[in-house]
């Protein structure tokens, strides 16, 4: 890798080029990472990967990691090359510059956030939640969903102060079962041959089992990508945007990895498998006294956390295409208090219909499927933005790992199941629909046809 910089384009001065103010440094960014990272994924992730290749979830979450820094180095030269841009559609715009191709791009971002707020809301109502109360799964989930919704409607500051608090506590429990696993190891209490021991599923080979374990554990690791869109209010981006995400993806990834490790050694397999509540299992074997309840209140901080966020970018996505002409105007329409109704309205109809269509584990594919669509065009339009010089430096990535970083995105891409490609087939073709009304509404009303590209998404 290395810095470069030549020809024509604009500089990384004291504001952007859309006159935000470039005041967020290296310390604000790297915690956005993480904070973006981390949440309801590692919570409850590992039990269906266990179910997938046994006590080897590690090495699932590491294939995972693998996958994601490829791509967090495309994200670093996009960032850093065209730090006033923020977000794959408008990386792919500059590739291609085709409207429609561009708003597949934004829509499917903001499926795949829908989608993981969708699972998430089918896990709250389980193992974590049954710590207090035994509630029917179905109907947690549409609460909970109703329940984000009024966050996001009573407006950003509030969603993004409680966004900064769940996040901190969040990792607090975290490194609370690194702790309560470490005791349990010099306890005894750890069996050193489970974390390489693989059960594959009949009918299955190592190497589609390790790769369908791969696809869940990439789910918890999604949001990395978040990060491109306030590098137009960061200082040098061109500079510490790399360093933030490198930095961010292997603070968040090394921890997750050694969670995974720390559980597979502690708890028995078949005690993870199918767990609702996989890290709940390691406290409660640990010899710390640590309240399970007390755990359970962090598990469920960090699965709301994660929803809330998905939640908040989908209605802003949504609402941003409005404002822009890319989708019907209604959803670019703001209330009294300055939320998004109607863009809102719609992506919490979206994600309640969603979380009627399957399990965690689906929806959890679902996103997956989406991102990784996504990630692979990003990794593609690294290459083809070559061409377009600017003057200033910026990180530049060696060109065989965007092509590897496309390549191990199609692979997983290519385990989804028929179900998994339906369900996401039909949320694109909801937003496929709007696209086509839009432009319809606006020839009856006389005005240019040529959508507006779509936005960057926004908080």
């Amino acid at each position: 890798m290395s810095i470069v910089g030549a020809g024509t384009g604009s500089g990384d001065g004291g504001r952007s080029s859309g006159g935000l103010k470039r005041v967020v440094g290296a310390p604000l960014l790297l915690a956005f990472v993480v904070g973006n990272i981390v949440g309801a994924g590692i919570y409850v992730a590992p039990g269906t990967v266990a179910g997938e290749i046994g006590g080897g979830i590690w090495l699932a979450f590491l294939v995972a990691f693998f996958v994601a820094i490829l791509t967090a180095f495309s994200y670093s030269e996009l960032v850093s090359k065209f730090p006033s841009a923020g977000g794959a559609a408008l990386f792919v715009n500059r590739a291609y510059g085709v409207p429609i191709f561009s708003f597949f791009v934004a829509f499917a971002v903001m499926a795949s956030g829908l989608s993981s707020a969708s699972g998430i809301s089918r896990t709250f109502g389980g193992q974590y939640l049954q710590t207090f109360i035994t509630l029917p799964e179905v109907l947690v989930a549409v609460v909970f969903i109703l329940v984000l919704a009024l966050i996001n409607y009573v407006g950003i500051q509030l969603s993004a102060q409680l966004n900064a608090v769940l996040t901190i506590l969040s990792l607090v429990g975290l490194l609370t079962v690194v702790v309560v696993g470490i005791a349990a190891v010099f306890a005894g209490q750890a069996d050193f041959s489970r974390p390489f021991t693989f059960e594959i599923p009949d009918g299955s080979s190592f190497g589609l089992a390790l790769l369908g374990a791969a696809v869940l554990s990439f789910y918890a690791l999604i949001g990395f990508e978040d990060s491109a869109n306030i590098a137009e209010e960061a200082r040098d981006a061109n500079l510490i945007y790399p360093k933030a995400l490198f930095g961010g993806l292997l603070a968040a990834g090394g921890l997750y990895i050694v969670v995974c490790f720390v559980a597979s050694l502690v708890v028995p397999t078949e005690r993870l498998v199918g767990s609702t509540g996989p890290l709940l299992e390691v406290i409660e074997v640990g010899p710390i006294p640590v309240p399970p309840s007390l755990f359970a209140v962090a598990a469920l901080v960090g699965i709301t956390n994660t929803a809330l966020i998905n939640l908040i970018i989908a209605s802003r996505v949504v609402y941003g295409m409005g404002r822009e002409g890319v989708l019907p105007s209604f959803f670019g329409r703001s209330s009294s208090r300055g939320t998004p109704t109607a863009a809102i309205l719609f992506t919490t109809l979206l994600a309640l219909g969603l979380s009627l269509t399957g399990t965690f584990a689906a929806l959890a594919s679902t996103t997956v499927l989406l991102i990784l669509i996504v990630f692979a065009i990003v990794n593609v339009s690294v290459l083809v933005l070559r061409r377009s010089l600017v003057n200033h430096p910026h990180f530049t990535t060696p060109s065989f790992i965007p092509v590897l970083g496309a390549i191990t995105c199609v692979i997983l891409v290519s385990q989804q199941e028929a179900g998994t490609w339906i369900r996401a087939a039909v949320v694109i073709l909801i937003g496929f629909a709007l696209y086509g009304l839009n432009i319809y509404l606006k020839r009856r009303a006389g005005e240019n046809v040529n959508a507006s590209q779509p936005g960057r998404r926004v908080r």
